[in-house]
């Protein structure tokens, strides 16, 4: 036969459009410019409404503004699934671009809204003269264009929609094989016999109704349910995630907002997929929920009892690996595992790091430390030069210390294998499955690869159409990879028992450097030192309060610490020390830097001054301290009055030089602690 690609194209392009029916477009809504948390906060504005008219634009660069509207159901609604949707035209543009929206209905949260998530559901079933008030939270994007705001209502039908889904994915399976595949061949024997069973006459008639049904039950039956093989032995475990940078092209303040609409569109979709399993990452992204949206947060822990929602990652950021320290490395993983266990119960068993800019060779033994067995990422796959021989594989560290490590290898099938590119915001549809499969290079010991699924970055997540793709994937559509939905855990603990004794398992020694993004360890040098200044700072705060609690049962300080090393750590992320933010990233971390500096000197002098108040000595003495963990025989220097005087340790009279107002001298500390020096002027 000819043509039967396009005939079925054509065809299911049809029934894409068919399953709205009954659209209004409303001529105007009610908008209020300026940033508003809640409803109550509109209400309370002076600012007036105007009326927002569906030729107008709106957007621009950090713009905010509340849009309102009341829908009245109407008669020929009574009985239908309505939904409302928020078309912006900028579908094309990269989606933090984009304006975004976080959409209440009668007072109540629902979800956020975006160039990947226009509509809502309203209602599964009208009610004549049902009344909704529809209120949005309006973000305008993060670049300077306006773009339309179209405000719509229609009637979503599920039985068009159902046929729509089961011929559009095996079709998209087909367009991948080649033309004398036999799975090719017989697909496209199912898929004809469906499309002529449709009566497409009259659209939404009763004889187009029978026939979506028969055709439906037709594919349900013998294509889906006899023909495919749902025991296909390569599987793609996909875990659904949106990878939302701490900062970026966009401050703080608008993290807060993503978190808010992108968990609350996962909250809404969850309703509607039972499948749906979510995975997050960077207790940072939690607190800044908890502290923002409590009841939000209330029903994320609700989700984790459910099993649901996966907390996991390892760190309290995805954190740069390369500027950090190793005692700043080790407290991203204490902040972060500790976060999780005190909100959730849960352990870490991963350390999740899609997007960070190379990986220290000292990450292994830490994480081995750390009872954290699995290691992931997918950014070595952007290299400038040479692609990674492996994408599963041991990870060794300086010390020896070993970690299962696993690549995800999410790519398009038409790209391969030219472009050997992989992503983290991974899509659901049999391009990504098959391309990531085909992607893969340790197919000799495993059959199953990750894709991490959803939209990043304010693009909200997973979205509708992936979910109804891999309900079909999930069936075994002939010609493309198995779908298996669950968490990122399951699938690690699967690779490592299928991997872990296989001798081909390839080993990686030392660092995982990445062949793109340089000059981020010379960029924006004040916060690079800043980081340092401030590491140095509070690890010797540590130890001195601790010594200070010992010594004169000064209370440890352990909240005032706590909050030092936790901003520590939420600026050590990957795109805010590297030097790769917008400028106002850093006007907001210099300022959070000298905050905690100022406190931390606080601190540190409070306890010396305990420590120092407990050393008894006869004479007039210096105690000098030692930070670094091991003794050492350093020169001294202090300022000293104008006589001369003699400098000893016990009876030992010691060298000393005179210059400018200063003495010197070379003295031996212990690790850890102090030693104190006697002089006589």
């Amino acid at each position: 036969m000819f043509f039967e690609i396009e005939r079925l194209s054509k065809i299911v392009q049809e029934l894409h459009q068919l399953r709205y029916l009954k659209r209004h477009t409303f001529d105007h809504v009610w908008m209020k410019d300026g940033f508003y948390k809640d409803i109550v906060d509109v209400e309370e504005a002076n600012e007036p409404w105007i009326a927002f008219d569906k030729i107008d634009r709106w957007g621009g660069k950090e713009k905010y503004a509340w849009f309102r509207n009341e829908v009245t159901v109407r008669e020929d609604y009574v009985g239908k699934k309505l939904v409302y949707k928020v078309m912006t035209s900028r579908k094309d543009e990269w989606d933090s671009r984009n304006p975004q929206f976080l959409i209440f209905v009668n007072g109540k949260i629902i979800q956020g809204l975006d160039v990947n998530h226009q509509e809502t559901i309203l209602t599964e079933s009208a009610e004549l003269g049902e009344k909704f008030l529809v209120d949005l939270q309006g973000y305008g994007g993060s670049i300077g264009n306006i773009a339309d705001c179209i405000h719509e209502i229609s009637i979503l039908d599920d039985r068009i929609e159902r046929l729509f889904y089961d011929l559009h994915v095996p079709l998209e399976v087909v367009k991948m094989l080649d033309k004398e595949d036999k799975d090719r061949i017989d697909t496209l024997k199912y898929l004809i016999h469906a499309i002529n069973l449709i009566d497409f006459r009259k659209p939404y008639s009763e004889c187009f109704y029978g026939s979506i049904d028969t055709a439906t039950k037709y594919l349900e039956e013998a294509f889906y349910g006899n023909f495919c093989d749902p025991d296909g032995k390569v599987i793609t475990w996909c875990v659904g995630h949106t990878h939302i940078d701490v900062a970026w092209r966009w401050d703080l303040a608008q993290t807060r907002l993503k978190v808010q609409r992108s968990y609350a569109s996962v909250f809404e979709l969850m309703k509607q997929y039972d499948a749906y399993i979510f995975m997050s990452s960077q207790p940072q992204l939690y607190q800044f929920l908890k502290e923002e949206r409590p009841e939000l947060y209330a029903l994320l822990k609700e989700k984790v009892k459910e099993g649901r929602w996966e907390p996991e990652g390892g760190m309290w950021v995805e954190a740069d690996c390369n500027l950090t320290s190793g005692e700043s490395l080790v407290r991203q993983v204490l902040y972060g595992k500790q976060f999780f266990r005190k909100e959730f119960g849960v352990e870490n068993k991963i350390l999740w790091l899609p997007d960070v800019f190379g990986y220290s060779a000292a990450l292994p033994q830490i994480l081995k430390k750390s009872s954290i067995d699995y290691f992931m990422t997918t950014k070595i796959s952007w290299n400038e030069y040479n692609k990674l021989p492996y994408d599963t594989f041991e990870w060794e560290g300086i010390d020896g210390s070993k970690v299962l490590s696993h690549f995800v290898t999410t790519a398009n099938f038409d790209n391969l294998p030219e472009r050997y590119f992989t992503t983290y915001n991974g899509y659901i549809d049999p391009k990504s499955v098959k391309g990531a499969w085909e992607r893969y290079q340790q197919k000799d010991i495993s059959n199953e690869v990750l894709i991490s699924y959803g939209y990043g970055d304010g693009g909200g997540g997973p979205s509708k159409d992936m979910f109804e793709i891999a309900r079909r994937l999930e069936k075994g559509i002939k010609g493309c990879p198995i779908v298996k939905m669950g968490t990122a855990t399951e699938f690690f603990e699967r690779l490592d028992a299928n991997v872990s004794q296989n001798k081909k398992l390839p080993r990686w020694v030392g660092e995982l450097y990445f062949e793109y993004h340089r000059g981020t360890l010379t960029s924006m040098a004040r916060n690079k030192r800043y980081n340092r200044k401030s590491e140095f700072l509070y690890e010797d705060i540590e130890w001195l309060s601790m010594m200070a609690h010992l010594v004169d049962d000064r209370p440890y300080p352990k909240e005032a610490i706590d909050f030092g090393w936790e901003i520590i750590c939420l600026n050590q992320f990957h795109d805010i020390i590297p030097g790769s933010s917008i400028k106002k990233v850093y006007e907001d971390s210099k300022e959070q830097y000298e905050d905690i500096l100022k406190k931390g000197e606080t601190l540190k002098k409070q306890a010396l001054k305990a420590i120092v108040s407990k050393v008894q000595v006869e004479n007039e003495a210096i105690i000098v301290f030692n930070s670094l963990s091991f003794e050492r025989k350093e020169l001294i220097t202090f300022e000293y009055p104008k006589k001369k005087m003699c400098i000893y340790d016990q009876e030992m009279k010691l060298d000393t030089t005179y210059e400018k107002g200063y003495i010197s001298f070379y003295g031996t500390l212990p690790a850890k602690g102090y030693k104190t020096f006697f002089y006589e002027r």
